[in-house]
């Protein structure tokens, strides 16, 4: 079958590989839709990152680069193995795309999106939903019911930014500013406004960007080019400042704003993968009791982010900017991404 694989930085090819065998208590994907994530895009340009790099296996997988790239992917069950219940051939599903040991203490916790040897289907081996089939443990596979797989591919950065306003604890009477409008950012704000939260802001320089936050619920747009954010946060908030504040930007300035307008006693949650050690006054911590919360991945949100896209809190099609086929995966998937990111959101790949 076909694969876009990662070889190295700026190496993205389309090459024959084996199709994966079903084994016990594993599910047969077929692909019909995977997302192009920000982080592949960080592989592509700036890689090995999360991809084992030659020498150094995975130590769940045993691979190294090269690796099929893709997670976020949905498509149709098209064979189960032995022990696999509740899942039919021809049923629609999203896979959640883990790699886990399942022994060390964040996974005894329940928290196996921090896994001591975490990895990723897509980026650590084990296949990607760059390809026409991925197989995948029953645990991690979920079913779509009624909802089209494209919808079902956006599942994963849904389940990001619900994960986010999940752990922030924000309530529907909060205030909430969202900082950075790329695509992590819009899910969040269309996450906080499925949540019922009143008031979202959104903190975004783009014009581009800018329309489209407003599109995923974001009640006022600030433009920090034109606009003195915290003393607008205050003005909007009756001076008492914003409940919750998430950084999707991985900047440092960006992120000392997020504090400072965050509210005493309130929650700041970085998002963001950075690219470089975050740098941050302390003491806009300490003065205000301002809790900073990292936020990782997903564990255990699948399932409700599937039923909010299927109760309509959330309009997934707003995110979907192209469609491509494989072949066309670096041209007009990846290049495209990065010459134009202003104005792409979820470009889908049908491998």
């Amino acid at each position: 079958m076909k694969a876009a694989r990662f070889h190295g930085r700026g190496d993205v090819r389309v090459e024959e590989v084996p199709e994966p065998a079903v084994r016990p208590g594993t599910v047969a994907v077929e692909v019909e839709w995977c997302g192009i994530c920000g982080t592949d895009l960080h592989e592509y340009l700036e890689g090995p990152i999360f991809a084992p790099p030659a020498g150094t296996p995975h130590p769940l997988t045993g691979e190294t680069v090269p690796v099929v790239l893709g997670h976020e992917f949905a498509g149709v069950v098209a064979e189960t193995g032995n022990g696999v219940d509740g899942l039919s051939v021809g049923d629609r599903v999203a896979v959640e795309p883990y790699i886990v040991c399942g022994r060390c203490d964040a996974c005894s916790q329940g928290r196996y999106n921090v896994c001591a040897t975490l990895g990723f289907v897509g980026l650590s081996g084990g296949g990607g939903g760059f390809s026409r089939y991925v197989v995948a443990e029953r645990r991690w596979v979920h079913p779509l019911g009624d909802l089209g797989t494209d919808v079902g591919a956006l599942v994963e950065p849904l389940a990001v930014a619900y994960h986010a306003v999940r752990l922030s604890g924000a309530r529907p009477e909060h205030s909430a500013v969202v900082f950075g409008a790329g695509p992590i950012g819009l899910v969040t704000t269309a996450a906080l406004k499925a949540a019922g939260v009143e008031q979202v802001l959104v903190v975004e320089p783009a014009g581009a960007r800018k329309a489209k936050a407003a599109t995923a619920g974001a009640d006022v747009v600030l433009d920090p080019r034109e606009t003195d954010v915290l003393p607008a946060v205050a003005e909007l908030t009756k001076g008492r400042g914003a409940d919750v504040t998430f950084e999707c930007a991985g900047v440092d300035a960006v992120l000392g704003t997020a504090i400072r307008a965050t509210r005493a006693g309130g929650t700041c949650v970085n998002v963001a993968i950075w690219g470089h050690d975050a740098s941050v006054s302390m003491n806009d911590l300490v003065f205000r009791e301002v809790s900073v919360l990292g936020s990782l991945a997903y564990a255990h949100d699948h399932p409700a982010t599937i039923a909010m896209v299927a109760d309509g809190r959330v309009d997934p099609f707003q995110f979907i900017t192209g469609r491509i086929g494989l072949d066309d995966i670096v041209e007009r998937g990846f290049r495209e991404l990065v010459d134009n990111k202003e104005e792409n959101v979820k470009i889908l790949v049908r491998p």
